[in-house]
């Protein structure tokens, strides 16, 4: 099997990152956005799909952190498209259902080259340490959309939002652990009838 790693950098008036993924890693992070809740969320995202990631992130954090959020989605999800390469192999789905103390939140998930996000999951505070919730949704939506995921993320539960966001990421990276993992019984075949999951 061929290496499944890959490397993007994208670079705008607003950003500067570069992102590294090895999807056959051991869970390993270098994170550095300048946004910390951000980059404890992506740490936990490595840490649980066992998908090294090494992210860089430079931006316009004297406006917001909007870019900055947005667009660590937009690369991420690029580089774990481009490890990907062909999907040959591939399990393709995957689901969690993530509980943390009195949250719970169910992901699911579909490799299927047509990116999607349904994203139930609602907050009662506008902020997290610094970073404003109503960002989690278009880091969500930025990565979905760059990885070719059909993405459902659902809040069932939870009224700390530490915690409920916390399972989104952990929910995320069990599933993206399920999916991305080479199925020995597809001997190398494409996980679809149309024999491409480019869309």
């Amino acid at each position: 099997m061929s290496k499944r790693k890959a490397t993007i950098t994208r670079t705008t008036r607003e950003t500067d990152i570069t992102a590294s993924v090895d999807l056959d890693g051991t869970g390993t992070a270098e994170i550095a956005t300048g946004i910390g809740f951000l980059d404890h969320m992506l740490e936990q995202l490595a840490r649980h799909s066992l998908i090294d990631i090494a992210l860089e992130a430079k931006g316009d954090l004297h406006v917001d952190m909007h870019h900055t959020t947005e667009d660590s989605g937009i690369v991420l999800g690029q580089a774990l498209a481009k490890a990907l390469g062909a999907r040959e192999g591939i399990a393709r789905y995957g689901a969690a259902l993530l509980p943390m103390d009195e949250a719970l939140t169910r992901v699911a998930l579909d490799i299927s080259g047509r990116p999607y996000l349904v994203w139930n999951v609602a907050f009662d505070r506008p902020k997290i340490g610094d970073m404003d919730t109503e960002l989690f949704r278009e880091w969500f939506q930025a990565f979905a959309q760059n990885a070719g995921l059909t993405l459902h993320v659902d809040s069932l539960a939870g009224e700390n939002n530490h915690h409920i966001i916390e399972t989104c990421f952990k929910g995320l990276a069990r599933a993206l652990r399920q999916a991305v993992a080479i199925d020995a019984r597809q001997k190398g075949r494409v996980p679809s009838t149309k024999g491409s999951l480019s869309g």
